[in-house]
C-alpha cells in the first residue's frame, strides 16, 4: 500500500511539472522577448511624462508605430526574415497610465485585458504590447510588433490567453493554430528564431534631435 502512495504521488507532481511546462504564461511563450535585459541605467534621459502625453496627444499621426517611434527610446529590434519587432521603453509611466495614453490617441481595433502584468492591442497591421521589465518592475517595455512578426513568433498558446480564437483566426486564417504548432523547417521549435539586433539607444522622445 505504501509502495502504491508513493508511485501516485510521484505521478501526480510529475503531471504537475509537465502542466508548468506547457502554461499558456510560459515565459518562452510571451509577446516580449523575455531575455532582453533592460534598467532604468539602460535607458537615455527622457522627458518628463507631461511632456510626453502632450507630443502624444499634439501628434499629427494616427499612426501608432510611427506616434511611439517619435516618443520613446528604442532599445532593442527582433528581426524574423522580412518581419520585426521594435522594443521601446520607459520609466516615465506605468503600464496602466501608458495604455490610456496611447489608446486616447489612436482607439484599438482590440485591447486584452492585463494578464500577467501584460496587455496586447491590436492595431491595423501592428500588434502593441505593454510590459514591465523582467530586470526592473520601474522600466515598462513597450513591443510594437508587425502583424507577421505576431503571426510567426507569437505561439497560439500564448495569444490565446488574451484574445479570442476567432478573432485571431480571422487575422491569421482558420489553419493557423494548427500551423504554429508544428516544428519549422530547420528548427527543433514550434517557434521562429528571430535575429536580435545590436541595437545602441535612439534618441525617441519629443526633445529627440533638436
Amino acid at each position: 500500500m505504501f509502495k502504491r502512495g508513493c508511485m501516485l504521488s510521484g505521478f501526480i507532481l510529475f503531471s504537475l511539472f509537465l502542466t508548468a511546462c506547457t502554461s499558456p504564461i510560459d515565459g518562452t511563450d510571451r509577446g516580449i522577448q523575455q531575455e532582453i535585459t533592460i534598467t532604468a541605467a539602460d535607458i537615455p534621459v527622457e522627458s518628463d511624462k507631461q511632456v510626453i502625453e502632450d507630443s502624444i496627444a499634439a501628434s499629427p499621426s494616427n499612426q501608432i508605430d510611427a506616434i511611439i517611434e517619435s516618443n520613446f527610446p528604442l532599445v532593442d529590434v527582433v528581426t524574423d526574415e522580412s518581419t520585426s519587432a521594435q522594443i521601446y521603453a520607459t520609466k516615465e509611466f506605468r503600464l496602466e497610465e501608458l495604455a490610456t495614453v496611447i489608446t486616447s490617441k489612436v482607439e484599438p481595433d482590440e485591447a486584452s485585458e492585463v494578464i500577467d502584468q501584460q496587455q496586447i492591442f491590436i492595431y491595423p497591421d501592428y500588434f502593441v504590447t505593454l510590459k514591465p521589465s523582467v530586470d526592473d518592475e520601474t522600466v515598462l517595455l513597450i513591443e510594437v510588433a508587425t502583424e507577421q512578426y505576431a503571426e510567426r513568433n507569437y505561439s497560439p498558446s500564448f495569444l490565446q490567453t488574451y484574445f479570442g480564437i476567432r478573432l485571431l483566426e480571422s487575422l491569421f486564417g482558420n489553419n493557423w493554430g494548427s500551423f504554429r504548432n508544428e516544428p519549422r523547417s530547420g528548427t527543433n521549435s514550434s517557434y521562429g528564431t528571430p535575429n536580435r539586433g545590436n541595437t545602441t539607444f535612439r534618441g525617441g522622445g519629443p526633445n529627440a534631435g533638436k
